[in-house]
């Protein structure tokens, strides 16, 4: 039976520490621990310059970040090119199949943008085992 005890401190107007105490007696510990990836080519629309591009990727990425606050989203790579992007996506999860669910999810999310053509998406999934 594992316990922590977390001693915050005093509140202002308020004279006593805040104490909080848990029992982890009936839960589970976890074992593994799974970061999933996924890496978004896309082709972009009528696009002419780079800050047309950042205008059309900054809505996408914000919406996954909203509709999915757990997971990492970030444009890493054709930063250079105007009409290409390539997204990124992590999730971390004790489960294998919760990682691929949520990146499928946000494949789906980002795919059914009208404004872009989702050129390749490759998913990996790495654990504690992976050397």
């Amino acid at each position: 039976m594992s316990r922590f005890v977390r001693v915050m401190a005093a509140r202002p107007g308020n004279t006593a520490a805040y104490r909080r105490r848990s029992t982890y007696a009936n839960s589970e510990v976890i074992d593994q621990v799974y970061v999933g990836a996924l890496t978004l080519d896309l082709l972009l629309g009528d696009v002419r310059s780079l800050k047309q591009k950042r205008s059309v990727l900054r809505p996408i990425i914000a919406e996954v970040h909203r509709r999915f606050p757990a997971v990492a989203v970030a444009e890493t790579g054709d930063n250079d090119l105007h009409r290409r992007a390539e997204i990124g996506v992590a999730v971390v999860s004790a489960t294998a199949a919760n990682c691929t669910q949520v990146l499928d999810q946000c494949e789906r999310l980002v795919a059914g943008r009208p404004e872009i053509e989702l050129l390749s998406a490759r998913q990996r999934l790495f654990n504690d085992d992976d050397g």
